[in-house]
């Protein structure tokens, strides 16, 4: 009987822990739930400033207990890549660098950033897009950045923490990818293709230093980053106004789609509005954007206003 007894308390120890393990992940999650969860997650700190080196002692200064410093541009999340910028690393380099801030492919993985703006929430988009991309659903953004965790008051830890490797195996998805060969036959096919862009570098009146002309990819409609978040600032618009925006643009909640900009942050951000708030999975990030769109003057584009002189 008490044989019997101890094996009843074993299964429902192991039903507990595998409802537990079974929690959905969600892709946003807050302050108030992160500080219930510090031990279950693995949290990378991808905080970025100026000038180099801002953001590692910003880490040093403060930051959430238990997370490591995985800077957005202090570690090599983007690459140029035949000879375009900002580009993705191939698999095997982000399998070592994710392995190396001691992720592996049974953790939960939550990426927190400044929290300062939508532009600044790119790099968490950005990070996230490619985690997913590798085959890692296991992944959530800090909504609000680390900014939100210092409005809620709580605790920051000092000083430098050497996370243990552990081994990352990617899984590729191809289909969250898109290239220029796939924005080509996009637009034969009537593909809703989205400028992430502000409006005023959709226009054609001002120009990024990566791209070599103005304006955006003939027949893309805008779909600026900063509308994916409230007041431009570093929380996600929920889904309702996330609706609400793309049926503003003429564009469709749901079907392929593809988001690009200058060299695929801003775009990140308006593929994650879509992809985890919409929930369409048929969401494409253009990871090279105008930066080689724009270098083929064979590749058309279009611009609604003059270039400004200055």
């Amino acid at each position: 009987m008490r044989a019997l007894f101890a094996g009843l308390i074993v299964v429902l120890f192991v039903g507990c822990a595998g409802d537990a393990a079974r929690e959905p992940i969600q892709p946003l999650v807050d302050a108030a739930w992160l500080s219930s969860h510090l031990g279950d997650v693995a949290i990378l700190d991808v905080r970025y400033g100026a000038p180099e080196g801002a953001d590692r002692a910003a880490f040093e200064s403060g930051h959430i207990p238990g997370a490591v410093f995985a800077g957005y541009r202090a570690y090599p999340w983007v690459v140029e890549r035949d000879s375009v910028p900002m580009m993705m690393p191939p698999i095997e380099d982000l399998e070592q660098l994710i392995g190396g801030f001691g992720v592996s492919n049974d953790d939960h993985v939550v990426i927190v950033t400044n929290g300062t703006s939508a532009g600044n929430m790119g790099s968490a988009a950005r990070i996230y897009w490619q985690l997913t991309v590798l085959g890692h659903d296991r992944v959530s953004i800090l909504n609000g950045g680390f900014a939100s965790w210092e409005e809620g008051g709580y605790p920051v830890e000092t000083g430098w923490i050497d996370p243990e490797p552990k081994d990352f195996e990617a899984q590729y998805r191809p289909e969250l990818v898109a290239a220029t060969s796939d924005v080509v036959e996009a637009q034969a096919a009537g593909t809703p293709l989205i400028d992430a862009r502000s409006p005023t570098y959709f226009s054609g009146e001002r120009k990024s230093g990566i791209a070599a002309r103005h304006g955006t990819i003939m027949g893309a409609e805008n779909l600026p980053a900063q509308i994916c978040t409230v007041e431009d600032g570093g929380t996600f618009i929920d889904a309702t106004l996330a609706a609400e925006s793309w049926r503003a643009a003429s564009v469709p909640v749901e079907g392929e789609q593809i988001m690009f900009c200058n060299g695929g942050y801003l775009a990140a951000v308006t593929w994650f509005t879509a992809y985890a708030i919409l929930g369409n999975k048929e969401a494409r990030l253009y990871d090279a954007s105008l930066a080689e769109w724009s270098a083929d003057p064979e590749l058309p584009m279009t611009a609604e206003l003059e270039p400004a002189v200055n």
